[in-house]
This record gives structure tokens, C-alpha cells and sequence, in this order.
């Protein structure tokens, strides 16, 4: 398998996208650890990929804690010898409409969450992968530098500012042998509810494709298990495209 003997830590895992990054990693034969806010929503992530055969343990840490996080980093590191894959996918307070209307400190806070959380799990990623001189940290997201799209608040700001990061991450951590890469889709149907009010949005999605369909959280977990793959060794600062076409690169 892809990724076995690795160990993977995926903050956010018991939201959509983290759990179908830790499904695929652990299909591929990782040791994922889950992290997050609420034991009984991370153990049911956890029930899941074991019942499928594959290896998880959970922990209630918070990612804007960095005392919290760097201890969990190392006692994982010191169970099972490394830390090989990190991505954080926590839930974000994005606001929505026109930059005018958005009051200062809602947008400083916002801003604030993400580019800390985002620093406080990297660096302690970093820190081991750094010295074993190998690992492979995700971000997930991407940016989209054609978008022309009014009132989308701090949610496009947001996703340049982590891509600055990947960049700045990558180009410090490449000589130590470590990839940093994002991941980007065009938008996922299913992580949408199943109600009449969606059903306009995701066939947008599709519709904005060349293959005429969109990217599934199973397509997310595969890709993502690929790229943290020696089977991606040669790849790193950069976005990794999951839309199915919908970008133009």
C-alpha cells in the first residue's frame, strides 16, 4: 500500500473533509491520528476506518493551542517514531459579502483564526519531519488567481493567504526533504445538504466542469493519499488540481 509504516495526523478530522482525507490515508495503510474538538464525533470517524480494516486513534486537541498541539505532535512521534503526514482542515469562521460592509474586527478575527491555527499545526509538523528529513504537509483549499467573483469576504482572502504560506512553507522545508502541497477541488456536491435549496448550487459545480461531474470526498481521499506518497516524491509547492477541470491552469 501507498502509505504503509506512516503516520498522519489530520486536524479537523471529524468534518467532511477530514474525514475522507483520513479514509484515504488510512486505506493506504497509514496510522491516523484524529484530531479535533469533540471525542464522540472523532471516534466516529475512527470506528469507521477501523471497521474498514485500517488504523486510527483519536484526541481531543485544540489546533488554536499550540502548547496543546506541540505535545500531541511529540507523543504521537514518540509512539510510533515519526510523523510523516500533517493537514489541517478545521472549520473556519469564513464571512460572506462585500469587504465594505464586513466590520474591522470580525475580519481580524477570522483572519486571525486561520492564519494561527495553520501556523501553530505546521511548525509542529515541521519540527519532527525536519529532523527525520522527510514529510509531507497538506493544505487543502487552494486558490483560484482568475476569480473575479464580488463578496466572497475573507474566503478567497483566505485561501491566498494559506497559499502564501504553502509557498513561504515549502521553499524553507524543501532542502529538509519535506513536500508542502495544496490541494484544491472546484467544489464537492455531496458536502452540500440533500435539500431542494442546494440542488441549484451543485449542479453549478458539475456543470462547471469538462468532465461533467465533480470531485467526491472518496476522489479527495485518493488524491490525497497519492500526493503523500513516495509515489509523489518529485512534487511539491504547488496545487494539486481536483475540479474535474473546472480551473483553467
Amino acid at each position: 500500500m501507498l502509505l504503509d509504516n506512516k503516520t498522519a495526523v489530520v486536524y479537523g478530522a471529524a468534518g467532511s473533509i477530514g474525514s475522507a482525507l483520513a479514509a484515504g490515508f488510512a486505506a493506504e495503510g497509514a496510522n491516523c491520528f484524529l484530531v479535533g474538538r469533540t471525542a464522540a464525533t472523532l471516534e466516529t470517524v475512527a470506528g469507521k476506518i477501523r471497521a474498514d480494516g485500517g488504523r486510527a486513534e483519536t484526541a481531543v486537541v485544540d489546533a488554536l493551542d499550540a502548547a496543546a498541539v506541540h505535545d500531541h505532535a511529540a507523543a504521537l512521534v514518540e509512539k510510533t517514531g515519526s510523523l510523516d503526514i500533517s493537514v489541517n482542515v478545521i472549520s473556519q469562521d469564513a464571512i460572506f459579502g462585500p469587504l465594505a460592509g464586513i466590520p474591522v474586527t470580525d475580519f481580524a478575527h477570522s483572519m486571525s483564526r486561520l492564519v494561527t491555527s495553520q501556523l501553530i499545526t505546521t511548525q509542529a509538523a515541521a519540527k519532527h519531519m525536519v529532523a527525520q528529513e522527510s514529510g509531507v504537509i497538506l493544505f487543502f483549499g487552494g486558490s483560484d488567481y482568475a476569480s473575479r467573483m464580488p463578496g466572497l469576504g475573507t474566503v478567497q482572502i483566505g485561501s491566498d493567504t494559506i497559499e502564501a504560506l504553502r509557498r513561504q512553507w515549502a521553499c524553507e522545508l524543501g532542502p529538509q526533504n519535506i513536500r508542502v502541497l495544496t490541494l484544491r477541488t472546484g467544489g464537492i456536491p455531496e458536502s452540500l445538504p440533500d435539500i431542494p435549496q442546494t440542488e441549484a448550487a451543485k449542479q453549478a459545480m458539475i456543470e462547471s466542469t469538462l468532465l461533467e461531474r465533480a470531485a467526491t470526498f472518496a476522489d479527495i481521499g485518493h488524491v490525497a493519499a497519492f500526493a503523500a506518497s513516495d509515489r509523489a516524491r518529485s512534487i511539491t509547492d504547488t496545487q494539486i488540481d481536483i475540479s474535474c477541470g473546472a480551473y483553467a491552469n
